[in-house]
């Protein structure tokens, strides 16, 4: 499999190899551009990204433990920010060229993916219900959803209002 540098080897500006579309780019980023093909540069994006989102996430699960009865303030939190996060940069990077096109693996894939939980919110909700409090336990499902949408909806207006005015 090639490559990028051998994709890219000839700039068009005469500049050398990649040095047209390197400008501003952390000297870590070019080294790991030039030693690493696509598929394993996809591959470390969306690693890098999962492993903050998973460290965020044990953060606030620490942070704000769940005790039975209560409602899931870490898990509703995650969920919440993990949606406002991948709406706003969904429709920002789909809206520009982005810097590189590994920002989507980066940040939704990875980071989103691990930040949030549908499989912790379900057993929540449903421990919730088991443990005799199903009102908040629907309470808590429906809030999730609604929050969720909400915020999805408010950052993908407010990252359109941003490019459009």
């Amino acid at each position: 499999m090639p490559r990028l540098r051998d994709v890219t080897a000839n700039a068009p500006d005469g500049l050398g190899p990649r040095a047209a579309g390197t400008r501003g780019i952390p000297p870590v980023v070019r080294l790991l551009r030039d030693r690493l093909d696509a598929g394993q540069l996809r591959t470390a994006s969306i690693l890098c990204g999962g492993a903050v989102g998973a460290l965020a996430r044990a953060g606030v699960g620490r942070a704000l433990p769940v005790r039975p009865g209560d409602w899931p303030w870490a898990t509703f939190l995650v969920n919440v920010a993990g949606a406002l996060i991948l709406a706003w940069l969904t429709t920002r990077l789909s809206e520009m060229v982005a810097p590189t096109r590994y920002w989507r693996l980066l940040l939704g894939t990875g980071f989103c993916g691990a930040l949030t939980t549908f499989s912790t919110f379900q057993v929540e909700t449903i421990r919730l219900a088991r443990d005799g409090h199903a009102a908040l336990g629907l309470a808590y499902a429906t809030a999730s959803m609604a929050a969720g949408l909400a915020v999805a909806v408010g950052a993908t207006v407010a990252a359109r209002r941003h490019r459009y005015g």
